[in-house]
């Protein structure tokens, strides 16, 4: 039960930082992103493989422009951040 309501905090947290404006979206947007694998993880062992790939296809799916960042950052690339 706790997984769930975690799970819903996340989705309301998500909605609230995506309505604040770019500049102030990245300290939350990192913190979300960072407890999202956990809780995919946590998933995963309670409801099987298949819900957590699920998750982890909407994961990837949300986050695709600051995963791009971080794989362009780990390449040694110098990404435009917008203002």
């Amino acid at each position: 039960m706790v997984l769930i309501w975690s799970a819903i905090a996340w989705v309301f947290a998500s909605a609230a930082v995506a309505t604040l404006p770019v500049r102030h979206q990245y300290f939350p947007a990192l913190l979300l992103l960072l407890a999202a694998p956990v809780l995919i993880f946590m998933a995963g062992m309670q409801f099987g493989w298949l819900y957590a790939a699920l998750a982890l296809a909407a994961f990837i799916s949300m986050f695709r422009n600051p995963l791009r960042y971080i794989a362009a950052k780990l390449r040694g690339e110098n990404p435009e951040i917008p203002e």
